[in-house]
């Protein structure tokens, strides 16, 4: 079974940093992307930042300058360094890999259980 584990979340200051990493484990063969996403109350899951196999970023606008996604590969790990946090950066903060498991002909997106991150103004 595929998983991916989250950590790192937590509660900060505003203007304060965090750091969350996430580890996919299990039989898999490949992965093409990892990625986080977040969720605030009452509003829809959003992108914040995806990171290819050959190292290609991608960010919100709202977290470009600020937040910098990195991997590695050989760990099946991703990060997300957050700084300069703001209060409306609170939200659960979601792992996202597009994988191929092992057996498995195509690739499929996998999700981790989410880390809580809260900015107290």
């Amino acid at each position: 079974q595929v998983q991916l584990v989250e950590s790192g979340g937590g509660l900060v200051q505003a203007g304060g940093s965090l750091r969350l990493s996430c580890a996919a484990s299990g039989s898999l063969y490949n992965i093409n992307t990892m990625g986080w996403y977040r969720q605030a109350p009452g509003k829809q899951r959003e992108l914040v930042a995806t990171l290819t196999s050959g190292g290609t970023t991608n960010y919100a606008d709202s977290v470009k300058g600020r937040f910098t996604i990195s991997g590695d590969n050989a760990k099946r790990t991703v990060y997300l360094q957050m700084n300069s946090l703001k209060p409306e950066d609170t939200a659960v903060y979601f792992c996202n890999a597009n994988l191929r498991p092992f057996g498995d002909t195509y690739y499929r997106p996998y999700w981790g259980q989410g880390t809580q991150v809260t900015v107290s103004s």
